[in-house]
């Protein structure tokens, strides 16, 4: 028996690959933790090549006639050196995907890159905004009208904005934050703004904020990155999005 599951571990290790993609990719929305969405009918397609194919090595495999060790001779078929029972701890991670899903980024990644100062611009890329109620919209764009709108839109206009908490080292102050992806997780990059007037939640925690950008010429920002700043004045819990990143 030892020697048949020798002769499967390639195949078995493929399928249990091939059903981990599919596990994340098409039976939930796990995926979003790691791609863009955009990316789900590559995944689907990929776990169902690489499902299929181990399982199909699984079947050539279980069909092959089973030779003694004992068996000697000219008709004995010759015997294959497998690795060690060892190397079978390579499944435990496909495994644990299975068990347990690596979350989506968030403030340990966050604290440790940061995104490039932001560029003005003359172009006017943004429409006007609601002056009587909060208009929610992603902290890219927030980031985008504060730095990057020649109307300065922003001033005295109310915004809701959703993210989740990262310390700051200033004291008093938090950033609200959210990744937003290139590609993949691993080329992802933090989106900031620093919440003043409200208490700093915790680490992580994902919230809905409501304010007012505070105006900041860009001339007289500090080099390097420079997070825009919101005056808040309401702060809700709310879960994680299905989609974390932007």
């Amino acid at each position: 028996m030892d020697d048949l599951l020798n002769r499967m571990a390639q195949s078995l290790v493929m399928t249990l690959v091939g059903g981990a993609i599919l596990r994340v990719s098409a039976l939930s929305a796990i995926y979003l933790n790691y791609v863009k969405p955009g990316f789900r009918p590559l995944l689907v397609a990929a776990g169902l090549v690489v499902f299929a194919l181990g399982v199909l090595g699984l079947i050539q495999e279980w069909r092959k006639p089973y030779v003694s060790p004992s068996e000697t001779g000219p008709a004995a078929k010759p015997k294959h050196d497998h690795g060690p029972r060892v190397a079978w701890l390579l499944c435990l991670p496909v495994i644990a995907i299975f068990l347990i899903a690596p979350p989506a980024l968030g403030s340990f990644a966050a604290e440790r890159d940061e995104a490039p100062q932001p560029r003005p611009t003359a172009l006017d890329a943004y429409g006007a905004l609601a002056p009587d109620k909060p208009t929610v919209m992603p902290l890219g764009e927030f980031i985008g009208r504060a730095w990057g709108d020649a109307n300065r839109s922003l001033t005295g206009r109310p915004v809701t904005l959703t993210g989740f908490a990262v310390h700051s080292k200033k004291k008093g102050q938090w950033y609200l934050t959210r990744m937003q992806l290139r590609c993949c997780a691993a080329d992802a990059f933090p989106l900031k703004v620093t919440v003043l007037g409200v208490p700093a939640p915790r680490d992580d925690t994902w919230v809905e904020v409501t304010g007012a950008w505070v105006p900041t010429p860009y001339d007289e920002l500090p080099k390097g990155t420079v997070a825009p700043e919101m005056k808040a004045t309401a702060l809700t819990k709310v879960d994680q999005p299905a989609e974390p990143y932007e």
